[in-house]
């Protein structure tokens, strides 16, 4: 439901993201509330408005052409839709402006996973919810009485299939230069950006001790169903503990967790770069490998076979097309399709989806 029916039905979100919907306590029946206000507001019918605001994945198209109104709350619950279905953003580009495109010509992708697997009610759905046109789109009284809503036999309440493995079997083939530029990334990403992972991190953290560790991941994915075999989840453990701990802190669950979008993003990758790149060089040396590797606690590095692997002029040095290639290398395309082949332990605990209906 969306914040113009959250109380007497005659207020306007404008602000509609999942970051706004929590659980009142931590308990089974807890309830669910709607928090942020700040920009919503009252309207009358037939009221129209022109402020371009909220969070740039959910404003509706006619929000971007400056003349709205209730309709636009459900376009943003439609994207929250598909977002909690498919764990990616309908509307996607490396910029703002070219998300905003995408929102006003982009296509609706139900082609990629998880999506063949989805119903056909649930795509209906979100297809009415985000209708481009605000007059023919769902009213929120008619998305309420839409059958994937109404009916349980069409929408069972469970996970959605895990992908987990294959994606860290990706991650743990990751030589070790690109989890630690990952985790360079990680680290430096805003709250905005990472999203709920803190607060997924901080629900696996059982005794809050600031480190994951196996047995605080297995009973995580005990508690979402999850059928991973121990020895499934010792290799999902093993590909993201970059520093063979045994546990894994925060910096790695996030390098592990992290959408690849992220990291492909040029100015992330030009940061990268720069922390590996000591002297400004324009290229990382060994020298300079063996000093990162030293800084992340990291022993029985094969130094010399990394360069190699990367090293494609044969230099023996690492410039930055050599280290660009190298970190889109294997992520199943760039932009959007990268999003869907994240190395993700939202799928395997089914955060994403437990719960929801698919």
């Amino acid at each position: 439901m969306s914040k113009s029916q959250a109380g007497s039905g005659a207020g306007a979100a404008k602000t509609a993201w999942p970051e706004n919907f929590l659980f009142d306590t931590v308990e089974e029946d807890a309830k669910l509330k709607t928090t942020d206000f700040g920009l919503s507001v009252f309207y009358k019918p037939g009221e129209t408005f022109c402020d371009v605001v909220g969070s740039p994945y959910y404003v509706a198209p006619e929000v971007l052409r400056k003349h709205y109104g209730p309709e636009s709350d459900v376009w943003s619950a439609g994207v929250i839709l598909y977002i909690l279905l498919s764990g990616v953003p309908p509307f996607w580009a490396e910029t703002e402006q070219g998300i905003f495109r995408q929102i006003l010509l982009g296509r609706l992708d139900f082609q990629s996973e998880p999506w063949p697997s989805i119903s056909d009610s649930a795509k209906d759905l979100i297809r009415k919810m985000l209708d481009r046109n605000p007059k023919t789109r769902l009213t929120a009284h008619k998305v309420l009485c839409h059958p994937w809503i109404v009916d349980d036999n069409l929408a069972p309440d469970k996970p959605l299939d895990s992908a987990v493995l294959s994606r860290l079997k990706q991650f743990s083939a990751m030589n070790k230069l690109k989890k630690m530029a990952l985790r360079v990334i990680a680290e430096r990403l805003s709250e905005e950006e990472i999203g709920g992972l803190k607060e997924l991190f901080k629900m696996i953290d059982a005794d809050n001790s600031g480190t994951i560790t196996f047995d605080e991941l297995k009973e995580g994915l005990k508690r979402v169903g999850s059928d991973l075999m121990e020895s499934e989840i010792k290799d999902l453990m093993d590909a993201a503990d970059i520093d063979n701990s045994g546990t894994l802190d925060y910096g790695e669950f996030i390098a592990a967790t992290v959408h690849l979008n992220k990291l492909e993003r040029e100015e992330n990758l030009v940061s990268a770069f720069s922390y590996f790149d000591k002297d400004g060089s324009g290229y990382i040396t060994i020298d300079e490998i063996q000093q990162a590797c030293k800084d992340f606690g990291l022993e029985d590095v094969h130094i010399d076979e990394i360069v190699k692997e990367i090293d494609q002029d044969n230099d023996g040095q690492i410039d930055y097309g050599e280290f660009a290639a190298m970190m889109r290398k294997g992520n199943g395309g760039i932009g959007r399709r990268t999003m869907r082949s994240t190395l993700n332990f939202r799928d395997a605990l089914g955060i994403i989806g437990h719960g929801s209906h698919d």
